[in-house]
């Protein structure tokens, strides 16, 4: 493959981003833009002209499944060697490589879960706690870590960025327990996940000669994701770069919705303040939604637009418009989004391509129970991981055998023939329950194989391999069945149809979120949730937790100036509306001004049927005769129009004053 039959892939911000191949580069990437493809061209284009040694690039990502992804793409682009790891699995096999150097003896056991330690502390202090307690002071210790906050400025810290006391602990209880923590944690002789990046730091901060050996095997650095970081992870990052600066990074500070756990895109925000000679590129062009779904992102999150964002362009030809329902009570809600379900599989949507996301865990059961009444198959995002299931680990054990017995046939076809050993047919079985989800598992290993022939040679041994990187990654395929996740468990994935339920007030935004940046941050969560979806998004919320109780709940003001105007409102609301209307188009008497609110009319009803979506989605028949009235003369009068809002005026006002010019 040449340069330019490598780059022509690309569009050209995208190239702009491959073409690019010193640092420092700060790429702001809004969902569904690329930037992952962007990024693995760069690599691979510095790779194929020599610019990079493959095993001089590390490529940081924040999940074990992106990096799994990363590596596979590399290799399908002909960079094979380059290292693709999230923070902790580099600096762990750092670690591990220089730990007897640099410190001498076996190197400690890493302690998975913080629950046994934090249980062990709570108890030192004399504090009750529960299986919940504990997980939420684990997370609470987890953070003072990140951010590094240490136990003796833990109190001043927390209390300085607006955190409160969990579980029931004021901020010196949990500051007192802290230190139990890392005391515990020492007579055992164990260390944490964040332990793993801290003393990588320490090491590289007190021995010039082992920093040196990493700064020399690792020169050019890709960090995606990058609005996620800590400080934790930029401290070591800054230990790993030197005083180089090749380095890439790549992110959304729109998608930032892990504040909570520590992340800041304060380093995004602000990477030219501190790399002042850094190219910065905009990926804008989104290539996975509708327009119609990007422009309900887009206005979602233009209220509470951060420095640094990007306004997403449509790149995909128009869809469906969003919907958007009420509903009595949460049964109804999951019993007719199962009933939409079974409409979009007639119309040859996939299982697999649709999903209910939900705010919190807690909201799954009503969809589960709809789901299985309509006899839809599901599977729950964090629920059993796929290479734990028991018929998975034995076709791979059969693979491994058969791999070794010399026998010759494709790769596809070797797979197939094992699988249905384990009771894998071509045609799916017709019930659900436990049969058919075995059967979609082993189907998950068929189409694998299918994708992985197409793109690239392999036998079973190198498919094999695959499948044990992709374990050890967690990056499993593709399972039919509907998925139901919480938004943040959704972060990085997508499908052709998604459902937005529970989208009300204490919901979305949670009522935890108390402070501005807290529902900023919610804000940012359902533009996460919108951008998941391709082609169909479907947006609803109930009025009432069951069929008995008071109806009292709102939809999110999130949703103010999207939702429309003509659904959820009362009768003598409509009424009113209207009365107030007609009392307008009366005072419209000039014929003039007649004329030129059917003018209009004319253009609202054109603009509608371009856009596939209601024409009072565009403007309101009150907010026309508001133009009629006034017949403002430039973008500054016409902005002073009731009813428009910055987002119609970018959108339409060049078209609105060429019609009140011409009447």
């Amino acid at each position: 493959m040449d340069v330019e039959e490598l780059l022509s892939a690309l569009d050209p911000d995208q190239r702009q981003v491959a073409e690019n191949l010193r640092g420092p580069l700060v790429v702001r990437a809004g969902a569904g833009t690329g930037k992952t493809r962007a990024i693995t061209y760069r690599i691979a284009h510095g790779v194929l002209v020599g610019a990079y040694e493959p095993n001089r690039v590390l490529a940081v990502t924040f999940t074990s499944r992106a990096a799994g992804e990363m590596r596979s793409r590399l290799r399908d682009l002909g960079a094979h060697g380059v290292q693709a790891q999230t923070f902790h699995a580099a600096a762990l096999r750092q670690l591990s490589y220089f730990w007897a150097h640099a410190v001498g003896g076996p190197m400690p056991q890493i302690q998975e879960s913080k629950v046994g330690l934090v249980a062990q502390a709570a108890g030192q202090l004399g504090i009750g706690v529960d299986r919940t307690t504990i997980r939420d002071l684990a997370a609470e210790i987890e953070w003072s870590k990140v951010t590094l906050t240490g136990q003796e400025n833990y109190v001043e810290k927390a209390r300085a960025t607006g955190r409160e006391g969990v579980a029931g602990q004021t901020l010196e209880s949990i500051g007192r327990l802290i230190a139990a923590y890392e005391e515990a944690k020492s007579a055992r002789g164990v260390i944490d996940f964040e332990d793993i990046l801290l003393i990588l730091i320490g090491i590289m901060a007190e021995r010039d000669d082992i920093a040196r050996q990493i700064r020399h095997q690792y020169r050019y650095f890709v960090v995606d994701e990058y609005q996620d970081v800590s400080p934790l992870q930029q401290r070591l990052l800054d230990h790993w770069l030197g005083e180089r600066r090749d380095l890439c990074v790549v992110g959304d500070v729109s998608q930032t919705i892990y504040s909570f756990t520590g992340a800041t895109p304060s380093y995004l925000r602000d990477f030219r303040k501190r790399f002042k000679e850094a190219s910065e590129i905009e990926l804008v062009r989104d290539y996975r939604s509708t327009p119609q779904i990007v422009d309900a992102a887009n206005r979602v999150i233009a209220p509470g637009r951060l420095e640094g964002a990007v306004k997403l362009q449509a790149q995909r030809p128009s869809g469906p418009a969003v919907a958007y329902h009420d509903y009595d009570d949460d049964d109804a809600e999951a019993k007719d989004i199962a009933k939409k379900i079974l409409a979009l599989q007639e119309q040859d949507v996939p299982l697999s391509e649709i999903a209910i996301l939900v705010r919190t865990n807690s909201q799954s059961q009503a969809f589960e129970t709809a789901l299985g009444d309509a006899g839809i198959g599901f599977v729950m995002r964090g629920g059993e991981r796929y290479f734990s299931r028991r018929e998975v680990r034995e076709a791979m054990v059969m693979m491994r055998s058969y791999a070794r017995s010399g026998v010759e046939s494709t790769m596809p076809e070797a797979v197939r023939e094992i699988v249905t050993q384990l009771g894998w047919a071509r045609k799916a079985p017709k019930n659900t329950g436990a049969q058919r989800e075995r059967w979609e598992a082993l189907n998950a290993l068929v189409t694998l194989a299918d994708d992985i022939a197409e793109v690239r040679e392999a036998d079973l041994a190198g498919f094999v391999a695959e499948l044990e990187e992709r374990a050890s990654m967690q990056n499993a395929p593709t399972v039919e069945g509907v998925t139901i996740s919480t938004l943040h468990a959704a972060k990085g994935l997508e499908w052709d149809a998604v459902f937005l339920a529970g989208m009300s007030e204490g919901l979305m935004p949670i009522s935890l979120a108390e402070t501005p940046e807290a529902v900023n941050e919610e804000r940012r969560l359902l533009y996460v949730g919108i951008t998941r979806a391709r082609e169909h998004l479907f947006v609803s919320y109930a009025r009432a937790r069951s069929a008995s109780g008071r109806g009292n709940r709102k939809r999110t003001r999130f949703l103010d100036g999207i939702w429309p105007e003509t659904e959820n409102i009362s009768r003598a609301t409509r009424n009113r509306r209207r009365a107030k209307d007609a009392a307008l188009e009366f005072e419209l008497n000039h014929p003039d001004d007649l004329r030129l609110l059917e003018s209009l009319k004319a253009w609202r009803k054109a603009q509608s049927a371009e856009e596939r979506k209601p024409a009072y989605l565009i403007l309101v028949d009150r907010v026309l005769m508001n133009i009629a009235a006034a017949k403002p003369t430039t973008i500054h009068e016409l902005g002073k129009v009731k009813g428009i809002g910055t987002m119609k005026l970018d959108q339409y006002g060049s078209a609105i004053l060429q019609i009140v010019d011409a009447s």
